[in-house]
């Protein structure tokens, strides 16, 4: 694994719009940051592909055995969702995607630190601007990527039926995000609406949801946690599975750093994963604490010593914490690369990096594109 620095595209603005990255900055500097780019060999791409679909598997036995157990509490998950998440499972309901965030040097195995399994973002720039990049940078070299081609193909399965499309308001990445993927739907021959989280009503003469147009929406992908869902005034009424949504319920079970420690504690010394706890005891004084529940990094406690050397704010950590062991993170230059690879329709599908100088990724991180030869 190389780290290779680049001069920028002179116009890589433009073109990373043209293909739908529109939020490629922050306030400061570039989100979306060309002026590097790793090449991986052959051989790492297959070991990342290979933990990615091995820990899917894993997750999905950690979930069953946390309905055997019911180790409800121990995910932090209301009592009111249970009865849904049971029969969502029962159905095995659709799941769309998923993004495991694994630290790699391209040696040691992929260590998983955390499965964004219900509300992944970093997809348009995975799958589209960093895939357009190679093609105009990189003639002859290949890309762990076929995310684009695997979602059309995982929507083609609803081909003339109808999906509501949601997200927050004013929020650009989520919009983004939830626009691109109506487009691949759309590719696949599914009719899509959309709506935004805010906007969703309840008809209580139709025993329905419906949209603004009072349509009932019958099925409907939400860029929306399911956590904040059963909290929102309509949450009374997701007990009765009115919806087929997208993630479905039983992907509150992956979406969940509750999961790491039973993972740990049901395959101890599996290759793939960190040592996690639900006490920071068996940790000594180094680890990493991380609320069961919290997005984009925040509210996460990297400890050495028994001191906290690095820390981020947010407002998670009501629902508990759980607390896994030091990864170890490449460093190129002062640079920490996390590798998230995507699951699509069960199977991964495709990687992209994110850097920071920090060791604790977060929103502000930075996208840098992949190839390998």
């Amino acid at each position: 694994m190389q780290r290779h620095i680049r001069q920028p595209r002179p116009d890589w603005r433009a073109k990373v719009e043209s293909v739908g990255l529109t939020c490629h900055s922050h306030d400061d500097a570039p989100y979306w940051d060309e002026s590097a780019c790793y090449e991986l060999t052959r051989d790492e791409v297959e070991m990342l592909e290979r933990a990615a679909n091995t820990l899917h598997q894993l997750c999905v036995k950690a979930a069953e055995a946390v309905i055997q157990n019911n180790w409800w509490s121990r995910l932090g998950i209301l009592p009111v969702a249970v009865p849904a998440i049971l029969r969502s499972w029962e159905r095995d309901d659709f799941s769309l995607y998923g993004r495991f965030d694994l630290s790699f040097d391209g040696a040691a195995p992929p260590k998983l630190l955390e499965y964004n399994a219900d509300t992944p973002t970093a997809l348009v720039e995975a799958s589209v601007a960093q895939w357009f990049w190679l093609q105009e940078t990189h003639t002859g070299a290949d890309q762990f990527n076929s995310i684009h081609e695997r979602l059309i193909q995982a929507w083609r399965r609803f081909a003339g039926q109808t999906f509501h499309f949601s997200s927050i308001k004013e929020h650009p990445e989520d919009e983004m995000t939830v626009l691109y993927l109506r487009d691949t739907c759309e590719q696949a021959g599914v009719k899509t609406k959309p709506l935004f989280v805010e906007d969703i009503g309840w008809d209580a003469r139709q025993n329905c949801f419906v949209d603004l147009d009072h349509a009932r929406i019958e099925r409907c992908f939400k860029l929306y946690p399911w956590e904040w869902l059963w909290h929102e005034e309509f949450g009374a009424h997701l007990t009765q599975d009115p919806v087929q949504f997208i993630e479905p319920t039983w992907k509150m079970l992956l979406s969940n750093k509750g999961l790491l420690p039973i993972l740990w504690e049901l395959f101890p010394g599996q290759p793939n994963l960190l040592p996690a706890y639900e006490l920071a005891a068996p940790l000594g004084d180094r680890y990493v604490r991380k609320p069961k529940l919290s997005r984009e990094g925040s509210n996460v406690s990297w400890v050495e010593g028994g001191v906290i050397v690095e820390e981020t704010s947010g407002d998670y950590g009501e629902e508990g914490h759980v607390y896994q062991a030091l990864a170890s993170l490449p460093d190129f230059g002062g640079q920490h690369p996390i590798f998230g690879v995507w699951v699509i329709d069960h199977e991964a599908a495709g990687l992209g990096i994110r850097e920071d100088t920090r060791r604790i990724t977060g929103n502000l991180s930075r996208f840098v594109p992949h190839f390998f030869r």
